[in-house]
């Protein structure tokens, strides 16, 4: 399959306050069952969390969070800290009417490209362990698992 030509462009301040509630509900959605959290408290969390990371939204220094484009058409969105000696991608998604087209490669290729510009040589990112699609993606882009967390139910 060949991957789909993606432009990233930097999220406007009109967009990103339907971004922040989006990517918090994403966040929530996921770490609440990992820490026992209510939906509620989840979302609580994932609210102070993004706030706390960029207390000056699109404008807070060292984060990059941009709008993937095909065309002018949005079909997904990515999170970068570049704050720290190796990148962490905070959040990448692709719109639900997207899914299945290849646009999460095409967007982390093009974040890849983008902090090998600024001149990284590294990216990490976090992915729960029940995101089998997204594990799939990112061994298939060469990701290593270089820290994993582990649980049993008792």
């Amino acid at each position: 399959m060949t991957t789909p030509p993606v432009q990233l462009r930097p999220i406007t301040d009109s967009e990103y306050p339907s971004w922040s509630d989006h990517a918090a509900e994403v966040f929530a959605a996921g770490i609440g069952p990992v820490r026992g959290l209510t939906a509620d408290e989840a979302l609580k969390f994932a609210r102070e969390e993004t706030n706390r990371l960029l207390p000056q939204g699109p404008a807070t220094e060292n984060q990059l969070i941009w709008i993937a484009l095909v065309g002018d058409e949005p079909v997904g969105n990515l999170w970068i800290s570049t704050g720290s000696r190796v990148p962490f991608i905070y959040a990448i998604e692709v719109d639900s009417n997207h899914r299945g087209k290849g646009y999460g490669r095409a967007i982390m290729l093009a974040a890849e490209d983008e902090c090998r510009r600024l001149g990284h040589k590294q990216l990490d990112l976090n992915v729960f362990g029940d995101n089998t699609t997204a594990i799939g993606l990112y061994d298939s882009l060469g990701y290593a698992v270089i820290s994993q967390q582990m649980r049993k139910e008792l």
